[in-house]
């Protein structure tokens, strides 16, 4: 048969006469696959994109990958080479596709900047953060960031586009690529692979430029067709399409006061010089992390202090209100707040927005039916409003706790009463929403936006989305205080996101002040927490692809103990050992 004839010549040939009977042997076989309810025949050797091509008509968006039965992804340049039970396609609409086209736009950007600039004068094009729809981006070299340049960059990215330049990829020996990237003047790759424990390295390359990306690639440049480039403060913006509309790009909307607050996390980063992975491993493993992990506590804490500063200097605010999104950090960073405002000489009072949701009965469901707490609609509005109005005039309030396991409000026997000193400290997902308060006088509020910014990126190239960072936070609370696997979690995060989106993000400007709470050391400890979580998940559910992209990452990592972490961190709230009672 054909196996033991591919074998005969294997045997007789060499290396070269084998790889060519591989070949000859894969060319004059089929395999059989299933894609959807189809079953078809394809010569070994079928590129998955050639495949795709063939359905693309029947779907919406770009297909850029592909799940070969339910748990492998593959790459489209990736051949068929045996049957497969099961082929599924994933385009831009699916998160992990979208993620892809992003990635593979970075690259194309950075091999435009450098084709424009010159090679010999660009040294280097750091992707920062998420703005707006899009990413903020510098150029550091012997080049002058200005329209004309930029234009010149679009004209050579649509250039790639219509070319269709491939985007290859191959496997290089570790201390290969070191050399590699030393000899592009890639030092922060360099030095991030020097900690690398894994033998081999994926190189992307178009053309000549070659590059290093953690995650899948499209095949060519030409799928990425969509976006737009704005020149912004010191660098330029690239603006992307979204998820939900994978073909439209809109324009670029400044937020000017989370921009600033990301600018300075970055120069806070380059000032400590922990601006990549790499350089936080270097600080593990030549300096002292005790010293390290003070310093950023520290900085974060005179933060702090200036924001309750300027709550105290406004004596017409009564109501400080504290939101953000998942796993931000705000119940450690309302005491700390707290603490702070009594130094400044105020007595504050925390109060949690949670506890006028209605009485479960009267919850909103969402789309799947179960309860939507996350929506406005959950809240009490009403008698929220009608409580705080009650309080700044003075008079005495029985104020609710909810039972959750009730699902009703409970009332105790002590009533809050406002006295001059006194503040309340209020903390929800809704807390800058104008309709939450919308009876309440706007002198009488201060508004804190607050959320793990994550500053510290992978290299130049490669973010840390600040997702990644408040999922993981989330992963290693939800094990600890709730019994949550890291499956459930993952699976509850779209969810999560998405009342983020509706919920939270669209007010983040309508605020006095934004405070980032994320540390340029807690990935480093968070390793050590979440790694376990990650490893117990099964592999044939549908997070585990998830799972799998995480402990990849974590790889980049050197890990640290949580011994130096202080007591009142707001790392503590998910680890762990700290002395507020969160």
């Amino acid at each position: 048969n054909d196996r033991i004839r591919r074998h005969i010549i294997i045997r007789g040939n060499g290396t070269r006469g084998r790889k060519t009977a591989e070949r000859n042997a894969m060319e004059s076989t089929t395999c059989t696959v299933r894609i959807g309810e189809e079953t078809k025949e394809y010569a070994a050797g079928t590129t998955y994109q050639e495949i795709a091509q063939e359905y693309q008509a029947r779907y919406g968006h770009q297909i850029v990958l592909v799940f070969i039965n339910q748990f492998h992804l593959q790459e489209l340049d990736k051949k068929l080479e045996q049957d497969c039970r099961e082929i599924e396609f994933i385009t831009t609409g699916d998160p992990i596709g979208y993620e892809t086209y992003k990635r593979s736009l970075c690259f194309m950007l950075v091999k435009a900047v450098h084709d424009v600039g010159g090679h010999d004068k660009v040294e280097r094009v750091r992707i920062h953060f998420s703005m707006s729809k899009g990413y903020y981006c510098t150029v550091e070299g012997d080049v002058e960031l200005n329209q004309e340049f930029l234009d010149q960059v679009d004209a050579r990215m649509k250039e790639l586009v219509a070319e269709k330049i491939r985007i290859e990829k191959r496997s290089v020996h570790t201390t290969k690529a070191v050399e590699l990237f030393r000899k592009h003047g890639m030092f922060d790759k360099e030095r991030l692979f020097e900690y690398r424990r894994v033998s081999k390295v994926n190189i992307y390359s178009m053309n000549e430029f070659e590059d290093y990306y953690y995650g899948y690639m499209v095949p060519d440049a030409g799928y990425l067709k969509f976006y737009a480039l704005y020149l912004y403060d010191e660098g330029f913006i690239i603006q992307m399409p979204t998820l939900e509309s994978p073909e439209t790009v809109e324009p670029f909307s400044p937020r000017p006061k989370l921009f600033q607050v990301l600018k300075r996390s970055v120069l806070w980063g380059d000032m400590q010089g922990i601006d990549t992975v790499g350089a936080l491993n270097d600080m593990v493993t030549q300096h002292d992390m005790s010293e390290v992990v003070l310093v950023q506590e520290a900085y974060q804490e005179r933060q702090i202090g200036e924001i309750a500063k300027q709550i105290a200097d406004r004596p017409e605010a009564k109501f400080v209100l504290i939101a953000g999104p998942s796993s931000s950090g705000k119940t450690t960073f309302s005491h700390r707040l707290s603490i702070q405002l009594r130094v400044n000489g105020l007595q504050p009072h925390p109060i949690a927005v949670d506890n006028y949701f209605v009485d479960r009965e009267r919850t909103p469901r969402d789309e799947n039916g179960e309860y939507n707490f996350e929506c406005l609609e959950a809240i009490d509005v009403d008698q929220f409003n009608e409580d705080m109005q009650a309080l700044l005039s003075g008079r005495e309030v029985y104020l609710p706790t909810f039972n959750f396991k009730t699902g009703k409000k409970e009332y105790g026997s002590i009533p809050k009463k406002l006295n001059t000193q006194d503040i309340l400290v209020i903390e929800g997902i809704h807390c800058l929403n104008p309709k939450l308060t919308e009876s309440l006088n706007n002198d009488n509020k201060f508004k804190i936006y607050i959320s793990a910014l994550t500053q510290l990126n992978i290299d130049e190239h490669n973010r840390i989305p600040s997702t990644d960072g408040r999922l993981i936070r989330r992963i290693v609370r939800d094990a600890r205080t709730r019994g949550n696997s890291a499956k459930n979690t993952i699976a509850r995060w779209p969810s999560v996101r998405k009342g983020e989106e509706e919920n939270i993000f669209p007010y983040q400007e309508e605020t006095d002040v934004m405070f980032n709470s994320s540390l340029l050391y807690e990935l480093a400890v968070l390793k050590q927490y979440v790694e376990p979580l990650l490893f117990g998940m099964g592999k044939d559910c549908p997070e585990y692809v998830e799972a799998k992209r995480l402990l990849k990452f974590f790889d980049y990592f050197v890990g640290i103990g949580s011994e130096s972490v202080p007591t009142n961190s707001l790392l503590r709230e998910f680890i762990g050992g700290g002395c507020f009672n969160v």
